[in-house]
């Protein structure tokens, strides 16, 4: 419990804080930073950059995974802190960028380290805690902008406010991650990829694409239909909550049924979620996104990593055998990278919709098919 709490708390600030804070926090910079959308998706799409070049990265170089985390979570929060300086565009942008290095280096290093010794206790509900973290990060960064929003306080103090809290719980957290006897270890030189493992990484390219949209602007969505903040900020703090409850549920169903199956169930309803506010407009859809979005993006990310896991260990030849643990985490980075990628293309893509006139609706259909896509790829053959 000791690891999964850290665990949870490492994924917390990385992916609710590094990654995702600044989504509810846009709706705080377009009013008070002179920040337009489609530079809110710029920004977005430095930060799913970084994330694909630190899953890369994090992917190929050697070094041991407590110090990995470490210098990820004190990364993270130093750009946190920094974006509370009113220090221009294209800083905002550099810092986004790097904390989305940080952010993919903590996702991949914890995940493997806290998985490799949680899985063989065979008690699922320990990895649910674990991937918890990442709605609960959500949860905290959106419930803390709510509050701020109410007083009208100014973006910069959003982001000081959830760097300070980044550099506490590193530090409360930093001793559970050392391992002075461990060996480094190498993501990326070991078995050949299969068609298995290449099938996973297409179908969680899709997630990434799918999710981002929502997952990006929902806030600014609930903005456009309700101006008052008690009530659009509660879209992104709901959006968390969901993503918190539902890793601990589905690690419990997920033991009986398997991690495939909630994988490609959870495509199904975060394809429905993406596509409600084109058919219900107003904060009905909004609220129904949040709820469907919201409870599957953690699960994907939970069962997707854990299936790697059990993809590796079915292929089982001798050199897998031997580097079994390696041979996951390259292909935890590698899926990474490829959820990167598409959430590098989500936002660009509606950017450049916002700029030529047009809305959310069309980026948020193509989302819900890719989805559907990607749980059709996963059916087993």
């Amino acid at each position: 419990m000791r690891i999964a709490l850290a665990g949870l708390a490492a994924l917390a600030v990385a992916m609710g804080i590094g990654r995702f804070a600044f989504t509810p926090i846009l709706p705080m910079m377009l009013q008070d930073a002179g920040l337009s959308v489609a530079g809110g998706g710029w920004l977005a799409s430095a930060n799913y950059l970084g994330y694909f070049a630190g899953a890369l990265w994090a992917g190929a170089v050697r070094v041991r995974a407590p110090v990995a985390i470490r210098a990820g979570l004190a990364a993270i929060a130093l750009t946190t802190l920094a974006m509370a300086l009113d220090a221009g565009f294209a800083a905002w942008a550099a810092l986004r960028f790097a904390a989305g290095v940080a952010s993919a280096w903590v996702l991949v290093h914890t995940s493997s380290w806290c998985l490799e010794r949680l899985i063989p206790l065979g008690r699922p509900i320990l990895a649910g805690v674990l991937f918890a973290g990442v709605g609960t990060g959500v949860a905290v960064a959106g419930l803390l902008c709510v509050v701020l929003m109410s007083v009208h306080a100014w973006s910069s103090s959003a982001w000081l406010l959830l760097g300070v809290a980044s550099l506490a719980v590193t530090a409360v957290i930093w001793p559970v991650f050392s391992s002075p006897n461990e060996k480094t270890t190498q993501t990326g030189a070991v078995a050949r990829w299969s068609w298995a493992q290449a099938r996973l990484v297409i179908a969680y390219g899709a997630y990434g694409f799918g999710y981002i949209i929502p997952a990006t602007f929902l806030p600014v969505m609930a903005w456009d239909v309700v101006s008052d903040p008690a009530i659009f900020g509660w879209a992104w703090p709901v959006f968390g909550a969901a993503a918190a409850l539902s890793t601990v549920g589905v690690a419990l169903l997920s033991g009986r049924h398997g991690n495939r199956v909630a994988w490609i169930c959870s495509h199904v309803v975060m394809a429905v979620g993406v596509a409600a506010p084109v058919f219900w407009p107003g904060m009905g859809g909004i609220v129904l996104a949040a709820l469907c979005v919201g409870g599957t993006f953690v699960v994907i990310t939970m069962v997707g990593l854990q299936e790697a896991r059990t993809v590796v260990a079915a292929e089982g030849n001798t050199v897998v055998a031997a580097k079994g643990n390696a041979s996951a985490s390259r292909l935890m980075a590698a899926m990474t990278a490829a959820f990167a990628a598409g959430q590098i293309v989500g936002p660009l893509s509606v950017s450049l919709l916002v700029s030529a006139g047009g809305g959310f609706d069309a980026a948020l259909l193509f989302a819900c098919a890719a989805l559907v896509a990607g749980a059709v790829l996963l059916v087993r053959r």
